[in-house]
């Protein structure tokens, strides 16, 4: 069933009332030449809530929808994901939001960390992201979460710390951990509870630096490992937020 975001002003609990505008409107007529009493889905992209809905009818600029039902457990994971990503080359971060998204987090900062080669100034991270929350927008929609993730202006490493400092769990994945780093991992991810707010620190092409390692440490992060092979950055996400999945959705308190 299609996916579709609105403002919560276009959402009408009390009348069974629903519209959507803009794009959407020559995309649901054109491209997927939907029709009166076909249904789709309606998201705020804020209380992670799924509106049920079946079309009315459809003018120039408006698509009418009935509200059917309110799903209120949606597809969100029970906890609150934030990727700190180091800034990676080319086009891989975009590759990396639209996975991360698919895998249910929250929220993603691009950070400036040392052996980034990357460099944005104001004027070009502006535009990257726009364009990021765009990919990130899409990947909701294919997904069908119920919110739409956040795309963070880029922060420096030291920042991300100080910003991550009051999220309950704190992962860092290190290819340096301890030799007994594997166990710490399942424990760590076995103890994560519903209602968490969890960061995760993921570092560029060349791994993070030592310093950046003990001021992590400092900072309370859980150092922990992806396993004895060496992942590239664009997997290193995918992979924790893959466990966060597998230890959390559908856990309860």
């Amino acid at each position: 069933m299609y996916q579709f975001f609105v403002e919560p002003s276009q959402i009408n609990t009390e009348l069974k009332k629903v519209f959507i505008t803009g794009p959407d409107v020559n995309h649901i007529k054109n491209v997927l030449r939907m029709k009166p009493g076909e249904e789709l889905n309606v998201s705020n992209g804020a209380d992670g809530k799924e509106y049920r809905c079946a079309i009315l009818e459809m003018t120039e600029d408006m698509v009418n929808l009935e509200l059917r039902f309110i799903r209120d457990d949606g597809n969100e994971l029970p906890v609150n994901v934030t990727l700190y990503q180091g800034l990676p080359k080319a086009d891989k971060m975009e590759l990396i939001i639209q996975k991360c998204v698919e895998l249910g987090v929250n929220r993603i900062v691009p950070v400036s960390m040392k052996r980034c080669v990357v460099k944005l100034d104001e004027k070009k991270s502006a535009s990257k992201i726009s364009r990021w929350q765009a990919i990130a927008e899409s990947a909701a929609k294919q997904s069908k979460r119920g919110i739409i993730p956040e795309i963070a202006p880029v922060k420096s490493f030291a920042d991300a710390i100080k910003e991550a400092a009051d999220c309950d769990v704190k992962f860092l994945p290190y290819e340096m951990a301890d030799s007994d780093a594997m166990d710490k991992t399942r424990l760590a991810l076995g103890g994560i509870k519903q209602g968490q707010s969890i960061s995760v620190f993921i570092g560029p092409e060349g791994g993070f630096d030592e310093d950046e390692i003990e001021k992590a440490r400092a900072a309370g992060m859980e150092i922990i490992t992806l396993g004895k092979r060496i992942l590239r950055t664009e997997t290193a996400g995918m992979t924790v937020m893959s466990w966060i999945m597998l230890y959390t959705d559908g856990k309860e308190q």
